[in-house]
């Protein structure tokens, strides 16, 4: 059974062999994060620390804050907005303004199977997506902003301006 307590009294290098050992911070495997990667990368692990670069940032004009959806997900999307009264039905034709959703959508791609006559007003929409509309016999509308929103828009941008 081993001693739960070891005394060195009067003992000169209290069991750390020659006198001369023990000395400086070679003997603890250097001063402060040093073998983090080599010799005490074990202890390093298990406390979470990670050795060299890792992940990277992506460039600021390549991230985009538009909101999409595929024609794909709209097209089984269609029957519930129309259930909801986000969209209207007229004559087997879905009338479909993303602009004015609750959570509006920037942008129409052209990802997935367009099986309804649909008629879409966006903001943006990719070619893709207007081919594949017009096939399915329906159409793409621009969305025009309202007078009063862009009045608005013109006031927040002149007041703006009187500040600087």
């Amino acid at each position: 059974m081993k001693k739960n307590v070891t005394k060195y009294r009067g003992s000169r290098t209290c069991g750390g062999g020659t006198h001369k050992n023990r000395r400086g911070a070679g003997s603890r495997g250097g001063h402060g994060n040093a073998g983090n990667d080599k010799h005490h990368f074990v202890r390093n692990f298990l406390q979470g620390y990670t050795f060299g670069k890792h992940g990277f940032k992506r460039p600021q004009k390549v991230i985009s804050s538009q909101s999409i959806v595929n024609i794909g997900e709209l097209d089984e999307m269609a029957q519930q907005l129309v259930l909801d009264g986000d969209a209207q039905k007229e004559d087997d034709v879905y009338h479909i303004n993303l602009a004015e959703l609750e959570y509006p959508i920037d942008k129409l791609l052209g990802t997935g199977r367009v099986t309804k006559s649909m008629v879409i007003t966006v903001t943006d929409c990719s070619n893709r997506a207007r081919s594949r509309i017009e096939e399915a016999g329906g159409r793409i509308e621009d969305y025009l902003p309202q007078e009063s929103e862009q009045v608005e828009q013109i006031e927040q941008v002149s007041e703006s301006a009187q500040e600087q």
